[in-house]
């Protein structure tokens, strides 16, 4: 494992990356570009993702984990990102994995929101990307709903006026960062979550989308089988599967889904390299 700071063009500083090289003593398989949740859920999340970057370059993977602009040890602070730039820090990650393992297929790994920067960046890169979907938020107009729904319930409990969440929608609007949370939302950030969407793509080698639930028998929303049919419908081969596990994006005390990792792996097993897998 190396760390490292990638000198970006499109906003001052650097952005820190967590290099996993394959293992060497199996043929390299392919390279995986991680792009996190927003927020908290990237903290919460830090422990699986190291568990499962461990374990997909015990694989062959060579994985980097990328910090986005404002977001943990990156440089520039929240209030000064948006959600243009992190797509743009993608794209560079994303040309640094395949420079330093050329020839190798490229996945976009993407948790909660990290999915539809995971679904831009692959439409910015063109034919030949396979995605790995945990969790995938499929609107984000939705995630920033309940994100600023935080800072409502912050207020009721202290007993401020209700209707806080579209006083902060109309901030927003007004080009006016909000505070949520302990953290500094900007317009910038907010109204480029409140547009994305994750719409199939057929220029997307392969898929893979892999869920948690509580629930004694697994199984995907109906919202994601809806969303899944459609990437079918487009001509993308799709693997997806629900595992047992706690919501550990979102607990109060980190937690690990095992399930998930090992769902993860054998999902992957399957791939092969994207290019060459047939389509549905």
């Amino acid at each position: 494992m190396e760390a490292f700071f990638l000198p970006v063009e499109h906003a001052d500083g650097a952005r820190l990356c967590i290099h996993h090289p394959p293992a060497g003593a199996l043929p390299a398989r392919g390279a995986v570009l991680y792009l996190p949740p927003f927020a908290e859920e990237m903290n919460k999340s830090r422990r699986m993702v190291a568990m499962q970057s461990r374990a997909l370059a015990a694989q062959g993977y060579a994985v980097l984990c990328i910090d986005l602009h404002g977001c943990g040890d990156s440089s520039g602070e929240l209030a000064d990102a948006s959600w243009q730039g992190w797509i743009e820090d993608a794209l560079a990650a994303a040309r640094w994995l395949q420079a330093r393992h050329p020839g190798l297929p490229l996945w976009l790994w993407g948790l909660r929101t990290g999915a539809l920067l995971a679904g831009a960046a692959a439409a910015a890169l063109g034919p030949g990307c396979g995605l790995l979907l945990w969790q995938p938020v499929i609107a984000g107009k939705q995630a920033l709903q309940q994100f600023l729904r935080l800072q409502a319930a912050a207020d009721l409990i202290e007993g401020k006026q209700q209707g806080a969440t579209a006083a902060l929608k109309q901030q927003l609007a007004q080009g006016q960062a909000v505070d949520v949370a302990g953290y500094r939302l900007p317009p910038a950030v907010a109204l480029g979550l409140e547009a994305a969407t994750l719409q199939p793509l057929e220029s997307t080698a392969s898929l893979r989308w892999l869920e948690v639930t509580s629930r004694a028998e697994p199984a995907l929303t109906p919202a994601s089988a809806l969303a899944l049919d459609k990437w079918r419908a487009a001509g993308v081969p799709v693997h997806a599967a629900a595992v047992r596990g706690p919501a550990f994006w979102q607990t109060v005390e980190i937690e690990d889904a095992p399930a998930l990792i090992d769902a993860t792996l054998a999902a992957m097993a399957t791939a092969g390299a994207p290019q060459a897998e047939q389509r549905a």
